[in-house]
């Protein structure tokens, strides 16, 4: 369940119109439902609940701190993939004693800056970074645990820029690299190998590749434990998709049914480190239309957020649904289908204030016919929205806000023109 919904013509985020929000706090802002987020969360956990399991929120997906507080509320552990991630979430309250450590290129202070907090457990994808790792901890007198990242050569049959456990991709080592630091491991003496991880990717619609990289690392995992490292934990990452045009995403309990039983099989515990499949849906980035162009045979709707705020249609040519938040063009319920829309419609690009022809939510989409001032509501925005967003063109970032039943929350205060050059000096 998405908590967002016409109703009468009006779009609510769970009891609010998000035209009263718009209102509120201007555009473009981000506007997140945490009854989403929290369902969501549920959904994972009571799928995967046959196997002892782990859930850690994914920081990059969304890391705004009121995300991070309602994912530690609920029980979440973190992923982070950086000492600032980190930073955020135990700035939420998090244990870093449930926060697992990912990415191909932690630094030395950013090693440290986790060991010295307790962190849970090192995602480690080279013999450098076992190297490293093993160095800061002797220095501190510790021992770190560490999961191996293998690449398992699966292709998750996702967008190329989101795959990640294909050979040619650079996350992971290989199983023949792999069991070259099996052979190796007796130069390490404040490193402990518990886990493997297996995080093959992101928006992943089909069971079938994980089954198959689960499967492929069968023999690495006994190899392990005939060396005499106790393999606790398999760490299958996240990836599961969600629905952001086709009704094509596979529920929770599906990948629980295909995973759980090997992870059982193998004698280990699960981590999963979901982001998108928990926020994606619960936000919606909301937009107002400042100007309607024709050039040519061409019809632009220019909106006053661009591809500074939400960068996925131009990085990965990603789908959003866009639509009225004010409109006699709404259905009650979910937001219409654009391509199953009958009523009054234009054919337009919706596209944004920047200076860069890629600068797009939408090409060529049928919408009702807009007019300066509308308030447009691009859904599906609350993975890799605001957590991607930057200052090209000077833009000041979006406000964020967490709505929960009839409650608006400000989570992130708009940028402003000081913002953008407080950390400037000049000579």
């Amino acid at each position: 369940m998405d908590y967002f919904r016409y109703v009468k013509g009006r779009l609510y985020c769970e009891d609010v119109p998000v035209e009263e929000i718009a209102r509120a706090h201007g555009t473009p802002t981000y506007v997140y439902s945490r009854r989403t987020v929290v369902d969501h969360f549920h959904r994972i956990t009571e799928a995967f609940s046959q196997v002892e399991t782990l859930v850690c929120y994914s920081v990059k997906a969304n890391s705004s701190l009121a995300i991070l507080d309602a994912m530690r509320r609920e029980g979440a552990g973190f992923d982070v993939v950086s000492a600032g991630e980190l930073f955020r979430a135990l700035k939420a309250g998090a244990d870093p004693g449930r926060c697992v450590f990912a990415g191909v290129g932690k630094t030395d202070e950013e090693i440290d800056f986790a060991l010295a907090r307790g962190i849970f457990l090192f995602n480690v994808e080279s013999w450098g970074e076992l190297e490293a790792i093993d160095r800061l901890a002797r220095a501190r007198g510790t021992i770190a645990r560490i999961a191996l990242r293998l690449n398992p050569d699966v292709d998750p049959d996702t967008h190329t820029f989101i795959t990640t456990g294909k050979k040619e991709n650079k996350f992971g080592v290989d199983l023949k690299v792999a069991a070259g630091i099996l052979e190796r491991w007796s130069e390490l003496s404040a490193v402990r190998l518990v886990g493997i991880h297996l995080h093959i990717g992101s928006q992943i619609l089909k069971v079938e590749p994980y089954v198959e990289a689960l499967t492929k690392v069968g023999p690495f995992l006994a190899a392990c434990r005939a060396r005499g490292h106790e393999i606790a934990w398999i760490d299958m990452g996240g990836g599961f998709g969600i629905f952001y045009k086709d009704k094509q995403a596979r529920p929770a309990g599906e990948f629980a049914a295909a995973v759980a039983p090997l992870v059982k099989q193998y004698g280990c515990r699960l981590i999963l480190e979901p982001g998108r499949f928990i926020v994606g849906n619960a936000g919606i980035l909301l937009t107002r239309v400042t100007y309607l162009k024709e050039s040519g045979n061409k019809v632009f709707v220019i909106c006053d957020a661009g591809m500074n705020d939400l960068i996925r249609p131009t990085l990965y040519s990603a789908y959003h649904r866009i639509w009225p938040a004010v409109t006699d063009a709404a259905v009650e319920g979910e937001p219409p289908d654009e391509n199953a829309w009958k009523g009054p419609s234009v054919i337009a690009d919706v596209v944004g204030p920047i200076c860069e022809s890629g600068d797009f939510f939408a090409k060529d989409r049928a919408l009702p016919p807009a007019r300066r001032g509308d308030l447009l509501a691009v859904f599906s925005a609350g993975a890799y929205g605001f957590s991607m967003a930057s200052n090209y063109n000077s833009h000041p970032r979006p406000a964020e806000v967490l709505v929960s039943g009839g409650d608006v929350h400000l989570a992130t205060e708009r940028e402003t023109l000081e913002d953008l050059v407080r950390k400037e000096r000049i000579g």
